[in-house]
């Protein structure tokens, strides 16, 4: 005869890891903030983020952008170490061997958890190489410089790193809408940095997101 009891203990879903209410903790009044694993958590005021674009602008002018990139690159490293660390505990099994819809869910709710705004992926030119993330209020938008250009190089530093650690391949990854540009949410394609050679020369002609995605082979 099946025991219940141990059936349902075998079988219980564990619930959002990320959930807010349950992943930041801490003494808000005194500045202590920490995720439910115990590691402290450093809110950015948007002030200095704004200062550090300034800053990097003041002092290496367009060379500011490829430091923001690499920057973001050290950074989605370390957080997807972390991710997978988490993750991989809380659910007792591999990032490998999730399914990706779960995976995926795990990956937007940490996302908005920190913060960063609402994280949306596009798979359906994965076959042809190609992945398309969509961000919402995105809080590095916020204080992108007055360039033309789509400017959210740290962002984009960190999700290359992200799906490079996720994919097992070195992957590179541009923007092509910006929220400081008027657009409604942040695009940014991702895949093989060859691939994407000729998506800065269509940016800096001013080719709208949708016309650069369908030249690359992407849907929509």
């Amino acid at each position: 005869m099946i025991n219940v009891a141990d059936l349902v203990k075998k079988q219980s879903l564990k619930g959002n890891y990320f959930a807010f209410d349950a992943y930041i903790q801490g003494d808000f009044e005194s500045g202590l903030v920490e995720n439910r694993r115990g590691d402290r958590l450093l809110a950015l005021p948007e002030t200095l983020i704004s200062a550090i674009h300034m800053g990097l602008e003041t002092e290496l002018g367009s060379a500011s952008k490829l430091v923001l990139f690499n920057c973001g690159r050290w950074w989605g490293k370390n957080f997807y170490k972390r991710f997978s660390e988490q993750v991989s505990g809380y659910y007792s099994k591999p990032l490998a061997e999730m399914e990706m819809i779960e995976l995926l869910q795990c990956l937007k709710q940490c996302w908005k958890a920190h913060g960063w705004g609402t994280f949306e992926l596009d798979l359906s030119s994965y076959q042809q190489g190609f992945l398309l993330v969509e961000i919402t209020n995105s809080i590095f938008a916020k204080e992108a410089s007055g360039d033309p250009m789509p400017s959210c190089f740290l962002e984009a530093g960190i999700l290359s790193a992200i799906f490079s650690q996720l994919s097992g391949k070195e992957l590179h990854c541009l923007q092509i809408s910006c929220e400081s540009l008027q657009a409604d949410r942040n695009r940014f394609v991702i895949g093989l940095a060859e691939r994407l050679a000729p998506v800065t020369g269509w940016l800096e002609e001013q080719q709208n997101w949708s016309t650069i995605w369908q030249n690359l082979g992407g849907s929509k």
